[in-house]
């Protein structure tokens, strides 16, 4: 009995690894801060073009920024409320008639 309970024991854990690894949030965060971090740096040094088009604003710049806050956003909350390991089953007795 106690290699079942120690196979289950494994099991709840890479559930709650699992469950950790993938959190939409971490997924969300990674990828507003790859996109956020390459619309930044296309928004250094728009062309005249580009800022004609856009009445005079640096919107590359602006919106890959809060894209970048937006990810950090995420990441940190991610690390600041990490996700719970899934409630435990309550325990069944072994002295219990099936049907």
């Amino acid at each position: 009995m106690s290699d079942l309970h120690k196979e289950v024991s494994d099991l709840e854990q890479k559930s709650a690894t699992a469950a950790r690894l993938f959190d939409i949030r971490r997924i969300i965060g990674g990828l507003f801060v790859v996109y956020g971090i390459i619309v930044t740096i296309a928004g250094i040094n728009p062309s005249d073009a580009d800022l004609k088009k856009a009445e005079g604003v640096h919107i590359n710049l602006w919106t890959g920024l809060a894209m970048l806050a937006l990810g950090l956003f995420f990441l940190v909350w991610l690390k600041l409320r990490p996700a719970q390991a899934p409630a435990e089953a309550p325990a069944t007795t072994e002295n219990t008639p099936e049907s």
